[in-house]
């Protein structure tokens, strides 16, 4: 049975240790809803990027409870005591929070060596022999602390869910001691047969008082009567107290808290008992204060809507770090690329560098329509036949004499008569990659045109009513142009492309010998090269 016991234990102290070592978000500094709106102006200039830092949020107010042991340290031995109250917290800062907390406390206290130096205590009067020193003080306590939070400021990781703090706080005390003087009957106790002393057993001594003592604390303790202020009819005294105390979170709303709290009071009465009473052979009153201790476990609650939890839970560092690692609202600089020809293509990814002025594609090469060498910025003959090239520097080619060619095949009817019908090559999809089957077909129609050096051929691709039709046409047309150039040796020259045309099957490429006279470029740029696929 003992072992079940420690099973369970064990089991809720792992589960409280889980709970307590989670990581914990922080807010989201771009949250307007937790703003309260005295700081929307600075969370408006923190948005805007004119202000570094964001606005502090809204966050939950704290109530708790607690219960735990409570005693005096005083002039008469202590008892186990008992101890309860309420509380009520607020966060000023990160670090710095404020809590008003009330306390109840019953503490209790019995000597096991007999006093006999007791005759200013008018409570003992009538005894003649030792007594046995106790009290049963009642004590109320309202008290408001400043709290320092300890470990929420962490700059190696996320805020865990285990909060340590110190506090002080000022506050006022009211108390009632009272004395167990008399037996039921009234009449006073016999301590002549109890063996009370330093060499004595404790236990037996307080054993022996327990079964000639009743629990009636009938007697008015001693008490500063009328020279101190009195509430409710009890001495009322100002205090202050330190403590320290660690919280465990049990989830964004709930925490157990385990304090300690030590409290002066500078009132030697507490226990009802002065430490030395004025005589004839000691006129002089030794003061002793009494101080009590208040050890608790409590149970506390974040309350409020609209608002993060208290900030004593939160790492103020959480923002500054997740913005290093993945900027959101931070203000970033302009990026700046350097472009050395500024033809707009940065020297990462330019493969040329271009005269002033030179329209380029997107590797900041310089266009060339015609594909004669000349770039058309520097051409004065835009689209030069093929048949008239090379040309000079100007771009400007020099076309054959028409005596040379009678007696070639010059294009027209008899180019289509040579070639004959051309196949077609189809594409599936949105691909754009010739396949075997076309490879086949390409094969036959390069084998015509090996035949037939003075024939050129017309490469056609349809559709064109978007971007991406537009670009499929292009890259299908391009690729068997490539495929006829790279892979049978025909010359590029010897080709016209030409894409986004209507009337045919967008999945087709259509070939046909070109008609005499007919010219047109064997390359254009890509109409939308951010669609073009590889």
């Amino acid at each position: 049975m003992a072992s079940k016991k420690y099973s369970l234990l064990a089991g809720i102290i792992c589960l409280f240790a889980s709970a307590g070592f989670s990581q914990t978000t922080g807010y989201d500094a771009a949250d307007s809803s937790v703003v309260p709106t005295s700081r929307m102006p600075q969370h408006t200039e923190f948005l805007n990027g004119t202000y570094n830092y964001p606005a502090k949020p809204r966050n939950m107010w704290e109530v708790g409870i607690k219960g735990g042991h409570f005693a005096l340290s005083s002039d008469v031995a202590s008892r186990p005591g008992y101890g309860f109250g309420a509380h009520v917290r607020k966060a000023f800062g990160y670090v710095f929070s404020a809590r008003l907390q009330y306390m109840y406390a019953s503490a209790r206290g019995l000597n096991w060596v007999p006093s006999g130096n007791y005759s200013a205590n008018e409570a003992w009067n009538g005894y003649t022999g030792n007594v046995f020193y106790n009290y049963k003080t009642k004590v109320q306590d309202l008290a408001l602390e400043g709290i320092i939070t300890l470990n929420n400021i962490r700059f190696h990781k996320a805020k865990t869910g285990f909060n340590v703090y110190a506090f002080a706080g000022l506050g006022a005390t009211i108390y009632d001691a009272r004395i167990n003087a008399r037996n039921e009957n009234g009449g006073l106790y016999n301590f002549s047969g109890v063996n009370g002393g330093v060499y004595e057993n404790r236990k037996d001594t307080r054993d022996q008082l327990k079964s000639l003592m009743d629990d009636s604390y009938e007697t008015e303790a001693q008490n500063h009567g009328d020279r101190r202020p009195k509430l409710f009819g009890d001495t009322f005294k100002p205090v202050g107290h330190v403590g320290a105390g660690a919280a465990l979170k049990l989830s964004n709303r709930i925490n157990l808290a385990l304090e300690y709290r030590f409290t002066t009071t500078k009132d030697d009465l507490l226990d009802g008992q002065r430490w030395a009473e004025q005589t004839p052979n000691n006129p002089v009153l030794t003061r002793d204060y009494d101080t009590y201790h208040y050890t608790t476990l409590g149970l506390n609650f974040n309350l409020g809507a609209r608002a993060v939890e208290p900030l004593w839970w939160l790492n103020p560092l959480d923002y500054a770090y997740s913005e290093i690692r993945n900027p959101r609202l931070m203000r970033l600089p302009k990026p700046v690329l350097p472009d050395a020809d500024g033809d707009g293509v940065t020297d990462q990814f330019d493969q040329e560098q271009t005269p002033e002025g030179c329209p380029v594609d997107t590797h900041g090469v310089s266009l060339d329509t015609d594909g004669d060498g000349v770039p058309d910025c520097l051409d004065k003959e835009l689209i030069t036949p093929t048949y008239c090239q090379p040309v000079d520097a100007d771009g400007v080619g020099k076309c054959p004499d028409p005596e040379c060619c009678k007696n070639m095949v010059a294009g027209g009817g008899e180019c289509s008569a040579a070639l004959g019908a051309l196949p077609s090559v189809t594409f599936s999809g949105s691909g754009v990659t010739v396949n075997n089957d076309a490879s086949s077909l390409l094969a036959s129609v390069a084998a015509r045109m090996r035949n037939n050096p003075a024939c050129n051929v017309v490469v056609i691709g349809y559709c064109s009513s978007n971007k991406q039709q537009q670009q499929r046409s292009w890259d299908r047309v391009n690729a068997v142009i490539n495929h006829m150039v790279e892979r049978e040796g025909i010359s590029a020259n010897r080709f016209i492309f030409n894409y986004g045309q209507d009337g045919g099957d967008c999945n087709t490429v259509d070939l046909r010998a070109a008609s005499a006279g007919e010219e047109g470029p064997n390359t254009v740029p890509a109409p939308h090269p951010n669609l073009r696929r590889n």
